[in-house]
């Protein structure tokens, strides 16, 4: 049996002595403890050294890629095509490669693979023609070309620069600002009024630059920097400030600070144009897609070009949104839609409707961008410019709703009305700010919905009869004559009141037979109370002509008198009570076509009660007037008694 063993100095092929070993893997490092007892198993029948350093690369890669180089296939001709031998290959690819083109036997498992790490502890005894430094010499430049050639090595494809230049010009961007608006508040304690003048952060500081102390306004000429209108406004400012005086030291320091602004301000235009250059070299695909800043943003964030191509698009369109991404995940609420490629061109133009599936779509081509730059050997960049072309068609197409139809008749544009933009801008009322308690104004609907539920619930606290049902289903057909049917069992009630007066009890047909009667029975009462007295009175008459004769006259014109006082008092209490009615009638209508209030409530139930009393005050009078005449009748009576 024949062993290939490769080296960083060539190929060696050995010769196993003793196979029955192999046999014995587990002890087999035993055997290799020292050189004398590795040469009595191994022999080295050849070895083939490599020339320089490129024939060495080659056969490393070809056997990294499990690949058949040229060097190795002259030897393996010269030695083991005429042994006719089994040979031992440490990949086992490498062998089915040797196989199909040699015809040569290979093995390849467990035995032999713990022979490659004994032949590898006594390399240097079990080779001859190479000394310990050379072969470690050649290890290291073996090692260099090898990773070089692996990373596929490119000084305009470090994409570490441009992570470095995206970084500082964020970093400059923020002390930018904080110079600039500590300058702003400096140079306002002096002259304030140039702020609200020159708004622009950049000409703001040059101005400051050139004027130091606002009296030299007048001398300074302005008009490189500023138009000839804020100029004159900026000079007219200075005269008349209100700001606070400073001494020339201060003024210097102050345009010491203005030198600086500008100088970070002219190295931040020449780092975004180096920052421009290094991504069309390094990702001109995604540069074209996405734009310069946005492109070295996600490289930085993945931690490298490659990373990033590794990346899925769903990645890809949200890397820079991790936080919301997981708080809502963790609330169990919408994810977000888009990260740092939210500040794209496309994504912009797009309304906020589309902005998700204009987001979505960039992704996934940006992702096959990024894979392109990073592991094709072409620097074109026609791939990410097709892409945007596409993209920016699609985007109109959803614009326009001019959306194709997938089923029924191919590609048959689906028939839209007329596409309306919608204004996305909402506006603030400014109701809301007000911390003052205001009552609502209720609606008309809401009035009318309110008085239709208040009315029958009057309706079944005052009235329970049948007669009032069917007042109610007219009502709700002929809604016309709703203060007639309101004020017809009003009457009822106050009649029914002044018959639970007299008698105690209230029923429904009562109500109705008995509401007109009763006074004009109390009138029948009175006239036949008389005439019981008249014919009494002719009796007596009869048997006492000369005693009784004059008392008789005079209890007649008493009587007379009576009857016409109670027939007066009557009609007077008719009038009143249908003056009552009459009221009640016009307020209950001024009550239905008004939302009635408690107040008007509390004022309808007190004139009900002053009512209701002046009532029961003339029924005492009338009853009154009837006890004299009782009394009279009883009195004749006891007389007659007397006689008999």
């Amino acid at each position: 049996m024949l062993v290939l063993f490769e080296t960083s100095a060539g190929y060696a092929i050995f010769k196993v002595l003793n196979e029955n070993k192999l046999a014995q893997s587990e002890d087999l490092h035993k055997d290799f403890e020292t050189p004398e007892a590795a040469s009595r198993l191994l022999k080295l029948t050849y070895f083939h050294k490599f020339e320089d350093t490129t024939e060495a690369l080659c056969a490393a890669t070809a056997l990294v890629n499990s690949k058949l180089s040229k060097s190795l296939k002259k030897t393996l001709r010269n030695c083991c095509i005429e042994a006719h031998e089994q040979l031992a290959v440490a990949d086992a690819k490498l062998g089915c490669a040797i196989k199909d083109k040699l015809q040569l036997s290979c093995v390849s498992n467990t035995a032999v693979q713990e022979l490659m790490r004994c032949i590898r502890s006594q390399l240097d005894s079990l080779i001859s023609g190479v000394t310990e430094k050379e072969r470690t010499a050649m290890t290291l430049g073996l090692a260099h070309s090898l990773s070089r050639y692996k990373l596929k090595f490119s000084p305009d494809k470090v994409d570490t620069m441009v992570i470095q230049a995206v970084c500082l010009l964020d970093d400059l961007d923020k002390e930018l600002n904080n110079y600039i608006m500590r300058a702003r508040e400096w140079y306002g304690w002096h002259f304030p009024e140039l702020g609200k003048i020159v708004t622009d952060n950049l000409q703001y500081i040059k101005t400051m630059h050139i004027l130091g102390q606002r009296e030299n306004a007048i001398k300074c000429d302005l008009s490189d920097i500023l138009t000839e209108e804020v100029e004159e406004r900026v000079k007219e400012a200075a005269e008349t400030s209100m700001g606070s005086e400073i001494s020339e030291y201060d003024a210097e320091h102050m345009q010491c600070l203005c030198v600086e602004i500008l100088e970070l301000h002219q190295y931040r235009s020449q780092l975004s144009d180096y920052l421009k250059t290094r991504m069309m070299a390094l990702a001109p695909n995604l540069t074209v897609l996405v734009g310069d800043l946005i492109g070295a943003r996600l490289i930085s964030k993945a931690g490298s070009l490659t990373s990033l191509a590794k990346h899925p698009a769903s990645t890809l369109q949200i890397l820079g949104a991790e936080k919301a991404l997981f708080r809502a995940l963790k609330s169990k609420k919408n994810t977000p839609k888009y990260g740092l490629i939210y500040h794209s061109q496309l994504v912009g133009q797009s309304s906020n409707k589309n902005k998700g599936k204009i987001s979505r779509m960039l992704a996934a081509k940006a992702s096959l961008a990024t894979r392109v730059d990073a592991l094709g050997d072409t620097t074109s960049f026609e791939l990410g410019a097709e892409h945007k072309v596409k993209l920016e068609a699609r985007l109109r197409v959803l614009e326009e709703g001019n959306i194709r139809r997938i089923s029924g008749t191919a590609k048959a544009k689906a028939k839209f009305e007329k596409y309306q933009v919608k204004n996305e801008y909402m506006q603030y009322s400014t109701s809301i700010d007000s911390t003052l308690t205001t009552k609502k104004r209720p609606l008309i609907e809401e009035i009318e919905t309110k008085e239709s539920e208040e009315m029958p619930k009057r309706k079944k606290k005052k009235y329970s009869t049948s007669s009032e049902q069917i007042n109610e289903e007219k009502k709700e057909e002929e809604p016309q004559t709703e203060i007639e049917s309101v004020t017809v069992p009003k009457k009822k009630k106050k009649h029914s009141l002044e018959h639970n007066i007299e008698h105690g009890e209230c029923s429904g047909t009562q109500i109705k037979t008995e509401s007109d009667i009763p006074k004009k029975t109390k009138k029948h009462k009175l006239e036949s109370k008389t005439e019981d007295i008249s014919e009494a009175s002719i009796k007596e008459a009869q048997a006492e002509e000369d005693l009784s004769s004059k008392k008789k006259k005079r209890k007649k014109k008493e009587l007379i008198e009576l009857e016409d006082a109670t027939s007066v008092k009557t009609e007077e209490i008719e009038e009143k009570y249908e003056v009552s009615i009459k009221t009640e009638e016009t307020f209950e209508g001024d009550v239905s076509v008004e939302a009635g209030t408690s107040e008007e409530r509390k004022k309808k139930k007190k004139k009900k009660e002053k009512e209701s009393e002046k009532l029961q005050q003339t029924i005492v009078s009338a009853e009154e007037v009837e006890e004299p005449v009782s009394s009279e009748k009883k009195k004749k009576k006891k007389k007659k008694s007397k006689q008999d």
